[in-house]
């Protein structure tokens, strides 16, 4: 399709953001959700500067009433909904595992694997009816990896991962592709948060991957574009590890 519609939700900061920008550079219409109606005013605004149609619609992708009123908003002002890019997510607390609670494992696994679920769910009740769709989750090298001081955050992407390939078994006779993406270290606010702002631990992050550098958000982004893509079409159920050679050594 020349001219997809794309619902990207988590769109107001990272790799979301830069997601946007890049499918709005390939004249895609696009629905960003975030929880912030300022900041999702603002985004639209950039979006609608630089020539794309553009709608933001708050949602919080923990509340399934809220992802259903997300995927219907989609429809009703574009039609269809052609790929949906589900990058809500949050670090959660990171520390070591004996240092975490129910509340910090809910806290993360509510936005990073409910939220997957429930936008899984009604984004391939629109796709199943059209018979077509590409889904793309963001997940992290820590989804496949692990990471020390990031116990619940990992087994968080590990469970987005497992999702993906799951549901890509269940809908591939069905016009619809479901793909994540996993990048490694990426300069975005989160990681900052991770790592307390320091340059050091980043510097070390950076020490892991061939390229000796932390990526950026829109290295991330074209590899979405790709795996959504009509280009991709014989790729589904695959993890995208995009992380500048950390996983080669």
């Amino acid at each position: 399709m020349n001219t997809p519609v794309v619902l990207i939700t988590g769109a107001l900061t990272g790799i979301a953001r830069a997601t946007a920008f890049a499918f709005a550079q390939k004249g895609a219409k696009i629905v960003g959700s975030g929880r912030h109606a300022d900041a999702g005013a603002a985004l639209v605004a950039e979006l609608r500067a630089a020539g794309a149609e553009a709608e933001f619609v708050r949602a919080d992708v923990r509340h399934e009433d809220d992802v259903r009123a997300l995927v219907d908003a989609t429809v009703t002002r574009f039609g269809r909904l052609d790929i949906a890019v589900n990058a809500a997510g949050t670090e959660g607390q990171p520390g070591p595992a004996v240092e975490q609670t129910a509340q910090t494992y809910a806290a993360t696994f509510d936005t990073n694997v409910l939220g997957t679920i429930l936008s899984m769910k009604h984004e391939l009740r629109v796709m199943q009816a059209q018979g077509s769709g590409s889904i793309v989750n963001i997940s992290s090298t820590f989804g496949h990896e692990g990471g020390a001081g990031a116990s619940i955050y990992s087994a968080s992407k590990h469970a987005v991962e497992g999702l993906t390939k799951s549901v890509a078994l269940e809908v591939g006779t069905q016009g619809i592709r479901v793909n994540a993406v996993a990048p490694g270290p990426i300069q975005t606010g989160m990681l900052d948060r991770f790592t307390g702002g320091g340059e050091d631990v980043k510097a070390y992050l950076a020490s892991l991957n061939a390229q000796k550098r932390v990526g950026q958000p829109d290295e991330i982004a074209r590899a979405i574009l790709y795996v959504s893509s009509g280009d991709a079409s014989f790729v589904t159920g695959h993890i995208l590890t995009v992380d500048g050679g950390k996983s080669a050594g």
